[in-house]
């Protein structure tokens, strides 16, 4: 609370804090109305607040540099405000632009969780934004509502197409469980996933390789399968089912076949791999990790020489599975180890990224964890 009297000349009204994500399976489903399953990591954005009433809302962020970024809620327009203080701006433009009634405020931001990592460090600052919000100016919204507007205020304001998981799973995922996330209708399920007790670890791999999904990438993909789905009568490509994939594929241009098949397929990994929880055999989602990567690397087209390098040398090293896990150009990849297994594969990957002349990867293990909250 130092920092914010400091900054503010008065104390903060409470701390709020939202995590970051991987997702297990279920890439490029959501904006397909499709499936994932996603965890929340420890890694979060935290935000103390203060309201304001005279219409300003003033934001400090310990990684955005020194001084105070003031902003007017009145002149806020999509795409009017750069770097990161769009994002927080975007959530409050978001709440606004939904007819709530709320104010200025004094904002304090901080935050452990890797930027442009593929790890939603974007979704978990709106979230915090949002849920402090909902706190503040007793707006009683709830989560799946407070996922809405924050996704909005990526795809509105801040100009990238995103689905609904990054939102949701910051918002609504819980301590030793994945999020299973059904993205047409927002109906959730909390799976156990217990990989302590399994003797298992997931750890995140860092390659350090920067992307930036509003560089238009993204939206060509999204897109494409937007187009798919309308050549083939469909409202979404949920609604393809694999039985029907082949014969799909022959109706479609060349350069669709591929973006369907993913989606087709990675749907069924999810099923696949919500089984597996459910049946308490975590061990088993390494198959199907790996066949997500090459989907991703093949069919997809979203990895880079850095993730692919990952999760080979990952395999390689004893890793039950890998794969690339968010929006793709760069980022994490995500690998299953034995517990034993969790050094030999980290010392195999950084060993991998030296002779190849990349930066040192950053290496961790996901405990997955509760969404957003209020702290203090």
């Amino acid at each position: 609370m130092t920092a914010f009297r400091t900054l503010y000349s008065a104390a903060p009204e409470g701390t709020w804090a939202a995590p970051g994500r991987v997702n297990l399976i279920g890439e490029h489903t959501d904006y397909n109305d499709g499936l994932v399953l996603p965890v929340a990591l420890p890694h979060t954005t935290r935000l103390q607040a203060r309201r304001r009433e005279d219409g300003l809302l003033r934001l400090h962020s310990t990684r955005g540099g020194e001084g105070i970024t003031t902003l007017d809620l009145d002149g806020l327009t999509p795409g009017g405000t750069k770097g990161w203080a769009a994002y927080p701006a975007a959530a409050v433009w978001a709440l606004r632009n939904a007819g709530h009634v709320v104010a200025g405020a004094d904002l304090l931001i901080d935050s452990d969780v890797p930027e442009g990592a593929g790890l939603s460090s974007s979704a978990a600052l709106e979230c915090a934004v949002v849920t402090a919000y909902n706190d503040l100016y007793h707006l009683g919204l709830d989560g799946v509502r407070l996922a809405r507007l924050a996704q909005h205020a990526e795809n509105a304001y801040v100009g990238v197409p995103c689905g609904i998981m990054d939102q949701t799973a910051s918002m609504s995922c819980r301590e030793g469980h994945a999020l299973l996330l059904d993205t047409r209708d927002l109906t959730t399920r909390q799976v156990p996933l217990d990989l302590r007790g399994a003797g298992l670890r997931l750890l995140v791999i860092d390659t350090r390789v920067k992307h930036d999904l509003a560089d238009g990438a993204y939206a060509k993909l999204r897109a494409g399968c937007e187009r798919a789905a309308e050549l083939l009568g469909l409202p979404a490509l949920r609604d393809l089912t694999a039985a029907a994939l082949p014969g799909a594929l022959q109706r479609l241009p060349e350069e669709l076949r591929p973006l369907v098949r993913h989606v087709v397929t990675e749907d069924d990994r999810v099923r696949h791999a919500t089984a597996l929880l459910d049946a308490g055999e975590p061990a088993g989602l390494g198959p199907v990790l790996t066949a997500g990567h090459a989907s991703l690397r093949d069919d997809y087209r979203v990895s880079c020489p850095e993730t692919d390098l990952a999760a080979a040398t990952a395999e390689d090293a004893g890793a039950l599975g890998a794969r690339m896990t968010g929006g793709g150009f760069g980022g994490s990849v995500i690998a299953l180890v034995r517990a034993d297994r969790a050094d030999p594969v980290t010392a195999a990957v950084t060993a991998a990224f030296a002779a190849a002349g990349h930066a040192p990867p950053r290496v961790f293990a996901a405990t997955p964890a509760d969404g957003a909250r209020r702290i203090a």
